[in-house]
């Protein structure tokens, strides 16, 4: 099975943070989007294989199919693999592919978050995805970019 070298929730999926800092910080060389809105919008799915470069494997999966996929990938596949939302992590993790650890990245404010650290917000819902996520054993912190210190949510959390 590959190997996933970065688990990120970042609400733009894809731009310069990702593509500059990120992918070549963490060694990738295949992006698994998981979001069932962007797997079934074919203009948006083109919109992103155009921001990949071409050196880079790119697939972008509905929440529910994407542990089968992953646990199919060749073992020389590190993934570094995108949500814009807690909820697609959970519903992998529950469809049984576990994961070390989630770094929170981008979750802009909008009218259903609050503030939840500095610049990100999270919704209701999404605390209680970070809380569920947390119960399976999966590390989640806060890393915004890679040469930042990375923050533990669980004070957030309470």
């Amino acid at each position: 099975m590959a190997t996933v070298v970065l688990a990120r929730i970042d609400d733009r999926l894809i731009h310069g943070q990702v593509m500059t800092a990120w992918l070549q910080y963490v060694g990738a060389n295949h992006i698994v989007i998981i979001d069932d809105e962007t797997a079934s919008d074919d203009f948006l799915k083109s919109i992103i294989e155009m921001a990949v470069p071409r050196e880079i494997k790119l697939h972008i999966y509905h929440c529910e199919e994407a542990a089968a996929e992953i646990k199919k990938m060749s073992d020389d596949e590190k993934l570094m693999i995108l949500a814009k939302v807690p909820e697609s992590f959970l519903t992998v993790i529950e469809t049984g592919l576990p994961l070390e650890k989630i770094i929170i990245g981008g979750m802009g404010a909008n009218t259903k978050r609050t503030k939840f650290y500095k610049n990100i917000s999270a919704s209701d819902t999404e605390r209680e995805s970070f809380k569920k996520i947390t119960a399976h054993g999966t590390k989640l912190v806060i890393h915004i970019i890679p040469d930042q210190q990375a923050v533990g949510v669980e004070e957030y959390l309470k």
